[in-house]
């Protein structure tokens, strides 16, 4: 019986978290550009983060998301340019997700557009977890940026909103706004480039407790005057036959949504499992066959979070316990002292004092 390349790689789902998440070239469009516009050298980066210039010239090429994160992180510091991943996502086109872009523009609303998305991330940019909250007549819409390692990715969460943002704009036009854009980090000095790309109307909510947007449940049943429900089917039928960068791991996903999931409170097994599509005894059984088990990768991400967390300092300690799953900040206290070597707040006032020195 024959196998597409999906099926194959479901095949193998222990796969360790170690190996290098790849994602295609194209996240890199417009890269050169707007280096240049920043007075940087895009190929001596480029050339330093152990990447080619045939990563601008291919954009199927596969390439490490987490090189591609640190190259974006790199180039915004040694620009001075706070908003380098906004505004490489500035200019980018439905085009500019490859084949997938057929099975878009025929998909009947912007929710199926999303949700296409989500189960077709492994040929777009698996270092991106999504999830669609419905609350009501509102729509929260979560966009992670996952490393394989710990690291900074102000840039690359900016680059990701700002491309599902301008790919919600082609499906229901330039005049949609959300009710807000959301980002865990601080705000810029000049939201000029925010302004730009999300629209002036568009409320921007930084320090938030999640990056994202949040829209009207209507905006996502409108309604695609474009789809065409045969080529959806047939764009579908052509994606499957595609080979795939990753072999498909319940590890890799099984993280995924605890990053996602964690600071909405929701981080359990039961709920993990639902959203890896498994029951919690085959996700715990393949979880330790890669050598871990729920508990170890729950703490890693937390160790993460926090992390990510404490370095801001508009958010209090309180809420940072909350966002980790503590109902207590007492607990998240003991906890971040055995995981650290220090309470939250001497770990606060000593990196600040670094990062100042």
């Amino acid at each position: 019986m024959f196998k597409t390349p999906r099926e194959s790689a479901q095949a193998s789902l222990a796969t360790d978290v170690r190996m290098p998440t790849l994602i295609r070239a194209a996240v890199l469009t417009n890269y050169a550009a707007v280096a240049c516009q920043a007075g940087l050298n895009p190929r001596t980066l480029l050339r330093k983060a152990g990447l080619g210039e045939s990563a601008l010239a291919d954009p199927d090429l596969r390439v490490s998301s987490s090189t591609v994160v640190q190259l974006l992180e790199e180039s915004a510091q040694d620009s001075s340019c706070l908003t380098f991943g906004l505004r490489m996502a500035e200019s980018r086109q439905l085009s500019d997700f490859g084949a997938m872009s057929l099975l878009l523009t025929h998909q009947a609303t912007l929710g199926d557009a999303l949700r296409t998305t989500i189960e077709y991330r492994h040929l777009l940019n698996e270092a991106v977890a999504i999830h669609l909250e419905e609350a009501g007549d509102t729509v929260i819409v979560r966009a992670e940026v996952v490393t394989d390692t710990p690291a900074p990715s102000r840039q690359a969460t900016e680059l990701a909103l700002g491309v599902l943002f301008r790919m919600c704009n082609a499906l229901l036009g330039s005049h949609w706004r959300p009710y807000s854009v959301n980002f865990s980090h601080a705000a810029p000095p000049d939201l000029q480039v925010h302004r730009r790309v999300f629209g002036t109307a568009a409320k921007m909510e930084f320090n938030s407790d999640f990056n994202g947007f949040v829209c009207s449940a209507a905006d996502l049943q409108q309604k695609n005057p474009t789809a065409d429900p045969v080529m959806a089917r047939y764009a579908e039928r052509f994606l499957e036959t595609l080979p795939v960068a990753n072999d498909l791991s319940v590890l890799r996903d099984a993280r995924r949504a605890i990053y996602l999931f964690l600071p909405m409170g929701r981080a359990t097994i039961e709920l993990v499992a639902q959203g890896v599509g498994l029951n919690v005894r085959t996700l715990q059984r393949q979880l330790e066959e890669s050598g871990v088990t729920f508990s170890d990768l729950l703490n890693e991400v937390r160790r993460d979070l926090a992390l990510r967390y404490i370095q801001n300092e508009h958010y209090p300690l309180g809420r940072i316990a909350e966002l980790l799953g503590y109902a207590m900040p007492s607990s998240f206290t003991r906890w971040f002292t055995a995981q650290f070597g220090m309470a939250p707040a001497q770990w606060r006032t000593e990196h600040s004092r670094r990062s100042k020195a």
